[in-house]
């Protein structure tokens, strides 16, 4: 079986969650400053993104960071190009520790319009995907945010990113469609509704064998994306915690069984620069555990 093939089944079925390692240039101080290292302990912007590698390869190191619980993990592009005790990262997830690798293609969100923000423009986007499958990538995620039930803002959200996720399959690789609900919206349950809507009408035009999966922001109505979950087109849906504490996004993600964790910020929570690797290891391995449990 080719490793496409063992990744794709390990994504389908494996029990775990997809763990989001791809805080990108404007999220990484902050995500920094939680992990104790303050925007004085750096200097410029080199300096900071070694500091967030650092952190990230002794995540992606901890006894704890398997495939026993972990299927999944998303890569910021810059990551992708580095490389942990010599070995490029994508090949050390998948070689060491079983993990599929993703690539975090989008480039940022531009101003609401229609209660939604879009998709940047991707320039060299056939480059960088190129690049990941040459990497061993199997698949790409790519955020915009709804901020309000806006029937035309949701259905513009919904149609950018199958169009992005067509250049994604023409390139080999499986995309993460992430049009997440801000979990701050006054219309969030009517917004996910008109959202589901949208994604099933999508996915129902798409070509057979053809493999898709959905990020979603955890929802008001438990169950309401079990339908997009089981539709022969999707790999597999996950959630994301979108400002929710761990705790309460796992209390939710248990009220839906059709979806997995993708955590960033409560898969880091608690960690610290100045802990032993006794210390680090056991607080990482307890976020996980926590999220493992939800997420089965």
């Amino acid at each position: 079986m080719s490793d496409h093939s063992k990744m794709r089944e390990q994504m389908k079925s494996g029990a775990g969650f997809v763990a989001a390692l791809d805080q990108s240039g404007g999220s990484t101080p902050k995500a920094l400053s939680l992990y104790g290292v303050e925007p004085t302990d750096y200097e410029g912007d080199e300096a900071m993104f070694k500091a967030m590698h650092d952190m990230r390869a002794r995540i992606i190191l901890a006894d704890d960071f398997t495939n026993a619980k972990i299927i999944g993990a998303i890569l910021f592009e810059r990551t992708m190009h580095d490389e942990i005790n010599g070995t490029p990262v994508a090949e050390l997830l998948w070689n060491s520790r079983g993990i599929v690798p993703f690539l975090k293609i989008d480039k940022g969100l531009e101003e609401q319009a229609n209660g939604v923000q879009m998709l940047k423009p991707m320039p060299g986007l056939n480059e960088v995907l190129a690049t990941a499958k040459g990497k061993g990538v199997f698949g790409t995620k790519e955020r915009s945010v709804i901020n309000e039930a806006n029937a035309e803002g949701v259905a513009a959200i919904v149609a950018q990113q199958f169009e992005v996720a067509q250049t994604v399959l023409a390139a080999g690789l499986v995309p993460i469609l992430e049009p997440e609900v801000n979990i701050h919206s006054e219309t969030k349950a009517e917004a996910e509704t008109l959202l589901e809507a949208e994604i099933a009408k999508h996915l129902d035009a798409l070509d057979d064998g053809v493999d898709v999966m959905l990020k979603l922001t955890l929802p008001d109505q438990p169950g309401l994306y079990d339908g997009l979950a089981q539709h022969p087109r999707v790999l597999r849906v996950v959630a994301l915690s979108g400002g929710y504490s761990t705790d309460v996004a796992s209390a939710k993600l248990s009220e839906n069984k059709h979806m997995i964790a993708s955590f960033s910020r409560a898969l880091s929570e608690g960690l610290n620069v100045k802990m032993t690797d006794a210390e680090f290891g056991a607080a990482l391995g307890s976020n996980i555990d926590k999220i493992y449990q939800a997420s089965i």
